[in-house]
């Protein structure tokens, strides 16, 4: 069988794996991803009982149980790149003999739920809103290091949205929807939308301080685009990268975003923790 060098994945002297410093054991079956670290404690207080308190970095890990269900949450860091090193290493504590260094037969599909903030690009939108992400859209480059294959529907919403994108010709958008059971399961009445994942928070999401920004009208461009039912709602900097990797790995994902900023208006909250706050408790409620 196909053995998994030590350089492939590097393993810890005490057993946990490489940057999330987590053993097997430590990793619920139902993930909670969050970028903030500190925010781990927002959700774990609403825990009956914590059972693990981890960290490295800026890798937090809390595992507990609201009832009978066990669940973590982890914090990621920003961007997809964080989003690579996190995913492949849950994927790995729960499918990955660490021992024998080999894939085990019998695969576990992860829950993989993000709560995090958002820009909303959309007029409708209000700041205040909890949006859950019917699609990934990428902006970043993680994908192209990855084998993934949309399906025949994402594929076609994704050419029409290359379509609609003027002189984004050095940029290759990928596109992938959400889970369907997750999202009938958490956000059944919760707007939804395509979500934009940008590779930074400055220009690349259309906003301008001193540097010059490329595509200073990214935001109009974005916003305009129409396919039947579905439209681009907000901006971010992990949901494509969530959802793409952990298609390609064989779990379930969804994406909850508190939406603490209008774009279009110009405005950012007054009260962001409080939008967040209820984010999270929507997401337990619904676990």
């Amino acid at each position: 069988m196909f053995l998994i060098s030590e350089s492939d994945l590097i393993i810890n002297p005490d057993g946990s794996i490489y940057h999330l410093n987590l053993l097997p054991e430590d990793l619920a079956d139902i993930v909670i991803t969050v970028g903030d670290p500190e925010r781990v404690s927002e959700v774990s207080r609403y825990f009956d009982s914590i059972e693990l308190r981890k960290g490295k970095r800026e890798f937090i890990t809390h595992t507990g149980y609201i009832g009978k269900k066990r669940l973590s949450v982890v914090s990621t860091g920003i961007g997809t790149d964080n989003i690579d090193i996190v995913f492949n290493e849950l994927d790995a504590l729960k499918n990955i003999n660490f021992q024998t260094r080999q894939v085990k037969a019998e695969l576990t599909s992860l829950d993989l739920i993000r709560i995090g903030t958002s820009g909303a690009i959309q007029e409708d939108l209000p700041i205040g809103t909890i949006l859950a992400s019917s699609h990934g859209l990428g902006l970043d480059t993680l994908m192209n290091f990855y084998s993934d294959v949309p399906d025949a529907d994402t594929a076609e919403l994704l050419t029409d949205i290359r379509k609609h994108l003027n002189g984004f010709d050095a940029v290759q958008p990928y596109l992938t929807p959400a889970n369907a059971s997750l999202m009938q399961q958490i956000s059944s009445d919760l707007v939804q939308g395509i979500t934009v994942t940008a590779p930074g928070f400055y220009a690349p999401q259309g906003r301008q301080v001193r540097a010059a920004a490329k595509f200073p009208d990214l935001i109009a461009q974005l916003g305009s685009f129409r396919k039947d039912n579905f439209r681009i709602t907000n901006l971010e900097m992990e949901t494509a990268g969530i959802y793409a990797l952990a298609r390609t790995l064989g779990h379930r994902a969804l994406s909850i975003n508190a939406i603490l900023a209008s774009r279009v208006k110009l405005a950012f909250s007054e009260n962001p923790q409080v939008i967040v706050d209820r984010a999270i408790q929507h997401v337990l409620e619904r676990i």
